[in-house]
């Protein structure tokens, strides 16, 4: 049996909201289709405050953003304008360019609020890659959810566990919630190539290993393993087929370097679909 693959966080700061960036890493680019993992962690913004992370540009992928505590409204240059809860799925497809807007909403940012929540990037296969955009969302009561035996799984994405959400992936996917009581176990079958596990609070083994927390063990490809509780245990769970490699530079991800040059000069070039209203944006890092 080959041993999993620990990641660390990284730590890092988007408009004032810390988060632990988890993906990609050097010793592991990818899981799946997922390029990219953030779990924004617990925030208290005082009344007046809240984050805002202005107009900035994506090609290539799609993002999925999952609260646990928080609202957030997304706006985009498609004209969407989405108010996002706990439990809901915020889905964008970049394709060949979109821009948004990420910012906690007025009535929060008046009363104060908690935020805390995760947002991951999927690579997009190269057929879809220059794929015109679109935006989705789905409310958490659509999503498929199972609670047995001290275990609550919740498939935000893709396909495991005798469920399927409806968030349309462009390939093979899987990204479950789960919620396992002290005591409650959990097989993790090969369902998928690729897959790794986060555990966000709590106390788990995976077979006899101990999970350490905010990190990200990525499991080995056709191997099973017994996931359990040692107490209250929150956790994700990803995966899915490889698409190969994909380079990332700021918000773009492309199987072809050409396609990032090009998305570079032209958001510098303001040769870019804008957010209806909004009048600021992220330049682009030297």
């Amino acid at each position: 049996m080959s041993e999993p693959l620990l990641i660390r966080p990284r730590r890092e700061d988007i408009a004032g909201q810390p988060v632990l960036r988890l993906l990609p890493a050097a010793q592991c680019r990818s899981v799946g289709p997922f390029v990219f993992f953030d779990h924004m962690l617990e925030r208290d913004y005082p009344p007046g405050g809240g984050m805002n992370i202005n107009q900035h540009p994506h090609i290539g992928l799609s993002t999925l953003t999952y609260l646990f505590e928080g609202q957030v409204q997304h706006k985009d240059s498609l004209g969407s304008d989405q108010l996002v809860l706990p439990g809901d799925v915020s889905w964008m497809t970049a394709g060949c360019g979109v821009a948004h807007v990420e910012r906690t909403p007025p009535p929060l940012r008046a009363s104060g609020s908690r935020l805390h929540g995760l947002q991951v990037w999927l690579a997009l296969p190269k057929a879809d890659e220059r794929a015109q955009p679109s935006y989705s969302h789905y409310i958490a009561d659509c999503l498929p959810y199972r609670d047995s035996m001290g275990v609550q799984i919740r498939l935000i994405a893709g396909q495991g566990f005798c469920l399927q959400s409806p968030v349309p992936v462009r390939s093979p996917t899987l990204y479950a919630d789960l919620r396992l009581a002290a005591g409650a176990s959990l097989a993790i079958a090969a369902e998928h190539p690729e897959r790794a596990l986060y555990l966000i609070d709590g106390e788990a083994l995976l077979d006899d290993q101990a999970l350490a927390p905010h990190t990200l063990l990525v499991l080995p490809e056709g191997e099973s393993f017994t996931l359990s509780a040692c107490g209250e245990s929150h956790l994700v769970l990803i995966g899915g087929t490889s698409l190969g490699p994909r380079r990332i530079n700021w918000n773009f991800v492309a199987s072809d370097p050409a396609l990032i040059e090009q998305a570079r000069a032209r958001w510098r070039s303001h040769d870019w679909p804008e957010v209806p209203g909004e009048t600021t944006r992220l330049e682009l890092p030297r």
